[in-house]
């Protein structure tokens, strides 16, 4: 064990000394691939502070309920219970509405009095408007399609009006979002792969002769690969952390212009840098796809010289 480790230590130091050597181009290449890994990188920290915004809201979409002109008072009203009883819900606020006080809400707020004044009588029913209070994300909301039809069947009512099309908006585009990022992710994940693949094997060319040597005097092929490995995680590892370090820079200057837009909506909206976990995640994806590069390229280029 302690000969493993001391093996692994040797390789670690060695690939250290490669990587900072004068001329070795790991500092351009740390950047390439940090440009690279920032693209994705900057999208999940946008995904990840819009989706608990989208999911956490306390929503409340309405369901306006229109009886039809012919339906009685006293059956409009009588209605409230079946509807109540199709809701199941105890938060739910059911409010009818007269078409006497429709008529007057409609004269007062669109200006066209006039308008429905020529027409001689009201042409609004008696309605309801139904808030589903106590749902506690999009996803609980989005099933209030369901309940709109089975409204539908209600006696006397003739249209029921479901304002729910931002949420599904909403989801929509977050799902797009998501798919985005996916592919953005897997393609700039091939980019950093390939510049660690050119990268390393202009190693292995530099040191051709010292591999050479090393194999006469029976250094093994794994003794020899290490040290690459090595850099190729290493410099996965410090383009992930710079890439992460410019998307946290970034965040300032974004969230002062969208201060200004969510002033607009009462809130205080702030993108927030990825936690503690999600940034360990990311940096281990780095380092593994600058290892995946690495072996690739060492597995391909040493058995050239052999």
């Amino acid at each position: 064990m302690i000969t493993w480790l001391r093996q692994h230590a040797f390789a670690l130091a060695r690939a250290l000394r490669q990587c900072f050597k004068p001329r070795s181009g790991f500092l351009l290449n740390t950047i390439v691939v940090a440009i690279a890994l920032a693209l994705p990188f900057a999208g999940l920290t946008l995904l990840e502070n819009v989706r608990p915004l989208s999911q956490q809201l306390a929503v409340e979409p309405e369901i306006s309920i229109f009886m039809t002109m012919d339906t009685p008072r006293d059956k409009a009203i009588a209605a409230a219970a079946d509807i109540r009883k199709i809701v199941g819900n105890s938060k739910a606020q059911l409010e009818f509405v007269p078409r006497e006080k429709a008529l007057t809400s409609l004269n007062e707020k669109s200006g066209v009095a006039d308008v429905v004044a020529t027409l001689g009588a009201n042409p609004l029913p008696d309605g309801y408007v139904l808030k589903l209070a106590g749902l506690q994300n999009s996803a609980e909301a989005a099933r209030i399609d369901a309940i709109a039809a089975q409204l539908k069947t209600v006696d006397g009512v003739e249209t029921v009006q479901v304002d729910s099309t931002w949420i599904k908006r909403l989801a929509a585009l977050l799902h797009i979002m998501q798919v985005a990022l996916l592919f953005l992710a897997l393609t700039l994940g091939v980019v950093v792969v390939a510049v660690v693949f050119n990268t390393i094997r202009l190693q292995v060319m530099t040191q051709r002769e010292e591999i050479e040597v090393s194999r006469l005097v029976g250094a093994t092929d794994a003794f020899i690969c290490r040290p690459f490995y090595y850099s190729g995680a290493l410099l996965g590892l410090c383009a992930g952390a710079v890439a992460l370090g410019v998307v946290a820079l970034a965040l300032q200057p974004l969230n002062d212009a969208i201060a200004d837009f969510a002033r607009l909506y009462a809130s205080e909206f702030r993108l927030a840098p990825l936690g503690v976990t999600a940034t360990a995640i990311l940096l281990g994806l780095s380092a593994a796809l600058g290892l995946a590069g690495a072996l690739m390229s060492v597995q391909r280029h040493l058995s050239r010289l052999s």
